[in-house]
C-alpha cells in the first residue's frame, strides 16, 4: 500500500490541529467579555489564521512536487472524496484570507504573533463587514466539510480498507 510522504502527513496533521484550534477559539472568543482576555483571544485567532494560510502554501508547494498516492476508491466514492478535498483546500484558502481582509479593513493593526504587518489600506467599515460575513460563511461551510472529512475517515477505519493508514503517522496506526 502506497502511503503519503512524511512531510505531507506532518503538514496535514499540523494543519488539522491549527484548524480545530481556530474553530474552537473562533466560537468561544466572541462570548468573552470585552477586555484583555478577549483581545488576546482575537490576536491569537488572527495569528493562527495567518499560520494556517502559510501551512496551506507549504502543503500546496509540497504537493506540487510530490503527488499523492493513487486513490483506493472508485466510482462515486472517489468523486465524492475528490470534491470534498478540493472544497477543503478552498476553505483553507478562503476562510483565512477573508479573515485577514476583515482585519486589514478594521480599525486595529493586523499582527502575526505580536509583529505588526503592513496595512493594505485604511479602515473601511463596509469592506470590513463584507469580509467578516464572507469569513463566517467560509468557516461554517468549512466546519461542515471538516465533519464530512472526519466521517469519511471513520468510515474507512471501520471498513479497514487501508485508506486511513496512508495518512496516519507511524506504524502503530496503520489499519
Amino acid at each position: 500500500m502506497k502511503r503519503y510522504t512524511f512531510p505531507a502527513i506532518a503538514l496535514h496533521w499540523v494543519q488539522a490541529a491549527v484548524v480545530l484550534w481556530l474553530l474552537w477559539l473562533g466560537w468561544t472568543m466572541v462570548d468573552l467579555p470585552k477586555g484583555a482576555e478577549r483581545s488576546a483571544a482575537y490576536g491569537l485567532h488572527k495569528s493562527l489564521g495567518l499560520l494556517a494560510l502559510g501551512l496551506l502554501v507549504l502543503r500546496l508547494a509540497w504537493r506540487a512536487g510530490h503527488p499523492p498516492p493513487p486513490s483506493l476508491q472508485q466510482g462515486g466514492e472517489k468523486k465524492l472524496a475528490t470534491a470534498v478535498h478540493h472544497l477543503l483546500y478552498a476553505f483553507l484558502l478562503l476562510a483565512p484570507l477573508a479573515g485577514y481582509l476583515a482585519s486589514a479593513f478594521g480599525p486595529y493593526p493586523v499582527k502575526f504573533f505580536g509583529v505588526e504587518l503592513p496595512r493594505i489600506g485604511g479602515p473601511d467599515p463596509e469592506l470590513n463587514a463584507l469580509c467578516k460575513q464572507a469569513h463566517q460563511i467560509f468557516v461554517w461551510s468549512g466546519a461542515g466539510l471538516v465533519a464530512l472529512h472526519v466521517a469519511g475517515a471513520l468510515r474507512h477505519a471501520l471498513r479497514r480498507d487501508g485508506t486511513l493508514g496512508r495518512m496516519l503517522p507511524g506504524k502503530l496506526f496503520r489499519n
